[in-house]
Order: structure tokens, then sequence, then C-alpha cells
């Protein structure tokens, strides 16, 4: 690999961290950008490949329990819903309510640059609803090989830490 190929991949892959761990407090998808990143610096660094085989098991098996039933299939949806409900009030401004105790340079603080992120989020999340839907849902043998692989991962992160 080149040296400005591999300066531009690890330059992504910890802007994606970094972004990552904003977007855990701001709004945006940050469990699914620090993946992003840990899957790019993977390439270069053995110790991001060693952390993200679990989280990416973990994250499939989240992905599996929110399709097991239908009450947590609607949740999921409502989610998605209210996402882009909150993008779309973010995006409009309404004036502040008479209730709000604050300034109104307060109320809804981020604009259009926030729910565009939101609505951006909503959109992420109805992608990886319908992915775990058509990978989980009614197939219980997908989980139990997930439930397999989870545990074996498991393992070999034990055995790397005891290294």
């Amino acid at each position: 690999m080149t040296l400005a190929r591999r300066v531009v991949f690890e330059g992504v892959g910890w802007l994606l961290i970094v972004g990552g761990i904003a977007a855990l407090i701001l709004p945006g998808p940050g469990l699914l950008m620090l993946f992003a990143g840990l899957a790019i610096l993977s390439q270069q660094y053995e110790w991001a490949e060693r952390r993200l085989d679990p989280i990416k098991y973990r994250a499939l098996k989240g992905a599996a329990e929110s399709v097991e039933n239908v009450p947590r299939i609607v949740v999921s949806i409502l989610g998605v819903c209210f996402l882009v409900a909150c993008g779309v009030l973010w995006i409009l401004k309404p004036p502040p309510p008479d209730w709000w105790p604050l300034s109104d340079s307060l109320w809804l603080v981020g604009g259009a640059g926030t729910g565009s992120t939101l609505i951006a989020s909503a959109a992420i999340a109805a992608g990886l609803l319908v992915y775990s839907y058509r990978r989980f849902h009614g197939k219980p043998e997908a989980v139990e090989a997930l439930e397999r692989q989870v545990e074996e991962a498991d393992q070999e992160y034990a055995e790397l830490r005891e290294d």
C-alpha cells in the first residue's frame, strides 16, 4: 500500500472515530461511525481488528433481537418516526412555546443542520431495521449461527487479552 493511500485511510478512520465519539453526545449515528472507523483502522492495526469482531457480533445480535417479535419491530419503527419528526421540527424551527423557560435563542439549537442529521440517522436506522428483518426475522437458524459466532469471538478475544 502506498504511503499516501495509507495516510488517507488512517485519516478517514480516525476522523470517523472522533466524529463517532462526538455523535454519541450530539445527534448522529455515533456507534455506526465508531464501527466504520474501527473497520477502516483494522486494515492497518491489529488492535483495531481485535476489537472489531466482538463489536460486530454484538451489533448483529442486537439487530437480531430488535426484530425478534412484533412489539420490538413496532417500537423500532416508532423510534424511526420520532427521529424524522424531530428532524422536521428542527428544520422548520417554530417559535418557542409559552412554557419554554429559557432564552428564545436556546430553542431548537442547531437548526437545519441538526434536523438534517436527525433525518439521516432515521434513514440509517430504517435501513438497518429492514436489513435485520430480512436477515433474522423468523429465521432461528440464522440467530443460532450468530450466537455461535458471538461465543467464538468472545473466546478469541479472551485468548488475545491473555497474551
